[in-house]
């Protein structure tokens, strides 16, 4: 645990800057993923490696933490940091991370979790997290966020913490569990009937108000978890239908244009797309898992298409050379074959004036 609980070193900080600079200009190509156990082989990274992506954007249970113990949960990122297909992405593609619940202490934890403090700043010490950082001192979270590119061609990346403020998830009985949803591939958790309840908490709730009002051509929401599927029975952004209402209803307060959602979580990967009471479509590709599969997917009404529970890695590519420019959503399986795909002009998710 001492090389990662350290502060971060003079040549870490000069790393640090110089990635920042490397992508102020907006990348055409963001590659991203989830779920990947670092006592696996993740030959998939060889694939991703080959894309020279702009930038690659972990989306949490980027290791399989799962202990109270913090020796063991930064053993477990040294031996993430100590693959191969790991080092050469690092050194050839800018990185930025949030985590989820296997990252960040415990399966399905949210605010109670005893070690949150420490496990943060091995987290963000793995990734080259600035010392001066605020995601470092912030008393409700890592949430964060990157603009990249200028004048038209611009990206913002949001990052929300749904895990350091996250109320106690609505478990549904044994019975019910085993007698229906089991039958249905569908975990054990009801949206929640808590007035207030939530996974973000009010002062993230603000800055994320603030960071969808700032101007930017595509607005790339990184969700550690699934945000336009209605039900799953896991975790989802439908557990909270506050924080999910409210989300929705303060795209279309402050007209924000151009949002596009990336999440991961699940182990199997699938397109949604939503549009009730929006002034647009939003769509969302869900990528997991780098390793992790899983074969009992879960009903979803606004799935496009066909769903995965192969290895696969996300590609948001925008041509931005069109007047209109062109953005292309991919999920790519280990050989970097498409296995599914939605294109759809900038125009299309950017009807405010």
């Amino acid at each position: 645990m001492k090389n990662l609980l350290k502060p971060l070193t003079l040549t870490a900080l000069a790393l640090s800057s110089v990635i920042s600079a490397s992508i102020t200009a907006a990348p055409s190509k963001i590659l991203f993923g989830s779920c990947g156990h670092q006592d696996k082989n993740i030959p998939i990274f060889n694939t991703i490696n080959k894309e020279q992506g702009g930038l690659f954007i972990f989306l949490g249970d980027n290791i399989y933490g799962d202990t109270n113990d913090m020796d063991v949960l930064a053993d477990k990122y040294q031996r993430l940091g100590a693959k191969p297909g790991f080092k050469t992405l690092k050194a050839q593609t800018p990185i930025i991370a949030i985590w989820d619940d296997h990252d960040y202490g415990q399966n399905d934890a949210g605010k109670e979790y005893p070690h949150k403090e420490q496990s943060r700043q091995i987290m963000l010490n793995f990734w080259d997290e600035p010392v001066n950082s605020a995601r470092r001192t912030r008393p409700d979270g890592i949430y964060t966020s990157y603009m990249y590119g200028e004048n038209e061609q611009t990206i913002q990346v949001i990052m929300p913490d749904l895990r350091w403020n996250r109320d106690a998830l609505n478990h549904v009985g044994e019975l019910e569990y085993y007698t229906k949803r089991k039958l249905n591939n569908q975990g054990p958790y009801s949206p929640s009937e808590v007035k207030g309840a939530s996974m973000l908490g009010e002062a993230q709730w603000q800055w994320l108000e603030q960071e969808l009002k700032k101007p930017a051509a595509i607005k790339l929401i990184a969700s550690s978890l699934q945000l336009l599927p209605d039900f799953t029975g896991w975790e989802s952004w439908a557990n909270f239908p506050e924080d999910r209402n409210r989300l929705f209803a303060l795209i279309k307060k402050h007209k924000v244009n151009g949002v596009v959602i990336i999440s991961g979580d699940t182990h199997w990967g699938e397109i949604s797309k939503y549009q009730q009471n929006l002034d647009y479509p939003l769509i969302e590709m869900t990528s997991s898992g780098l390793t992790e599969k899983w074969k009992d997917v879960s009903p979803n009404k606004h799935r496009v298409g066909d769903f995965t529970h192969n290895v696969n890695y996300g590609d948001l590519s925008i041509d931005w050379q069109q007047i209109d420019p062109t953005i292309s959503l991919k999920l790519k399986g280990i050989d970097g074959e498409v296995i599914m795909q939605s294109d759809f002009s900038l125009s299309s998710i950017s009807p405010y004036k």
